[in-house]
C-alpha cells in the first residue's frame, strides 16, 4: 500500500498505481490502464473508473517526484 497525505492506494503488481509508476519509470506517456490478474497476465484493462484513474495518476506522479528512471545505456 502507498498512502499519500490523504489517500491510500493499492500497490499490487499490475494494479493502476503500479502501472502508473512503471510507465513513469520507463519514460512512457500517461496511458491509464491496469492488469487485474497481474502485469501481462489476463487482459489489460483501459476503461478505468475515476478512482482507478486517480490511482494510476498517483503512481505516475509519485515516481516523477520520488522515483527514478530507467537508464537505457
Amino acid at each position: 500500500m502507498y498512502k499519500s497525505d490523504i489517500t491510500e492506494y493499492n500497490t499490487t503488481h499490475g494494479g493502476a498505481w503500479d502501472r502508473g509508476s512503471a510507465d513513469s519509470y520507463y519514460g512512457r506517456p500517461r496511458r491509464p490502464h491496469m492488469w487485474p490478474a497481474g502485469t501481462y497476465h489476463g487482459d489489460m484493462v483501459t476503461e478505468l473508473d475515476p478512482k482507478e484513474v486517480e490511482a494510476y495518476n498517483a503512481g505516475y506522479d509519485w515516481n516523477e517526484q520520488y522515483g527514478d528512471k530507467k537508464d537505457w545505456c
